[in-house]
């Protein structure tokens, strides 16, 4: 078979099952089992595909017809222009926390200073590696509780080449004493228990449920983030976090009342309010 064949072969496979986007993951799928860019590919739709390689592909094909996302077969995703590894103990990174990230650069670019960066439940370590990987001389710190997430974030930075920039810790936030940071950022679980099973099936099934689970009212977490990040911020230091929908005005009263004064309200690309940045008087 040849490339276009294989690409028909996948996509009506995918469609079949009902998966939206079956013609750019059948072809994304097969440029991974390639090795090659999905630029390349189309130019060379009549190539042929040896036995072993089609194997692979159908596979994977299958993998994804079970509504598996394109991130974990494929094993990374694109995040801030670079390429991260995740694996399914890490939540996939979103572009909507890529608007965080703007937000945050264009405050820290301007004084050209070292900031030291605390990143509440690292994950793949997305978050905190693309801010360090643009302030060059700044420092951070990146906790989780699942040592296998870990694991990814520290091949994700030796990638990028900040080990030295950035230290990962397993642990809960709640355990960091004796540190003081200049900006704290959190995607945390902010999704309601009741509303997990509500999910997209490539999600609920998927994707760690402990960065998920917010708790009864979805707050749980976000709540001892805040409360912490009084007790380590440094004055006039930021907090960064992510939300979910229809909590910005429990999460805006929870900063209020813990002296954070919120100075940026970041929408996402539906128009829902999902990052706030806050600062911290005493």
């Amino acid at each position: 078979m040849n490339t276009l064949e294989l690409i028909n072969l996948g996509s009506n496979i995918l469609k079949a099952k009902k998966i939206a986007s079956y013609k750019l993951d059948s072809e994304i799928l097969l440029s991974n089992v390639l090795q090659k860019s999905r630029e390349k590919l189309i130019i060379n739709l009549n190539k042929k595909v040896d036995s072993g390689q089609i194997i692979k592909f159908n596979k994977l094909i299958h993998r994804r017809s079970l509504n598996e996302p394109i991130a974990y077969i494929t094993k990374q995703k694109e995040f801030w222009s670079k390429k991260f590894k995740v694996s399914r103990s890490t939540l996939i990174p979103r572009p909507e926390t890529e608007l965080m990230i703007e937000e945050l650069l264009k405050i820290y670019k301007k004084n050209k200073k070292s900031i030291f960066i605390l990143d509440i439940g690292t994950g793949s370590g997305c978050i905190l590696l693309s801010i360090l990987n643009e302030l060059k001389i700044s420092r951070g710190v990146g906790v989780d509780i699942s040592k296998k997430a870990l694991i990814v974030a520290n091949e994700n930075a030796k990638k990028l080449k900040l080990v030295k920039n950035i230290r990962f810790y397993n642990k809960c936030f709640n355990k960091i004493f004796n540190l003081k940071f200049d900006l704290i950022v959190s995607n945390p679980p902010y999704i309601k228990k009741i509303s997990i099973n509500n999910l997209d099936t490539d999600i609920k099934r998927f994707e760690p449920r402990v960065a998920l689970d917010g708790g009864n009212d979805g707050l749980d977490v976000i709540q001892k983030v805040i409360y912490k990040s009084k007790e380590i911020l440094k004055n006039n230091g930021r907090l960064a976090l992510e939300i979910g929908n229809g909590q910005f005005k429990k999460v805006f009263e929870l900063l209020k009342k813990n002296n954070f004064k919120t100075e940026k309200i970041i929408k996402d690309y539906k128009d829902n309010v999902r990052c706030l940045i806050a600062t911290l008087y005493r």
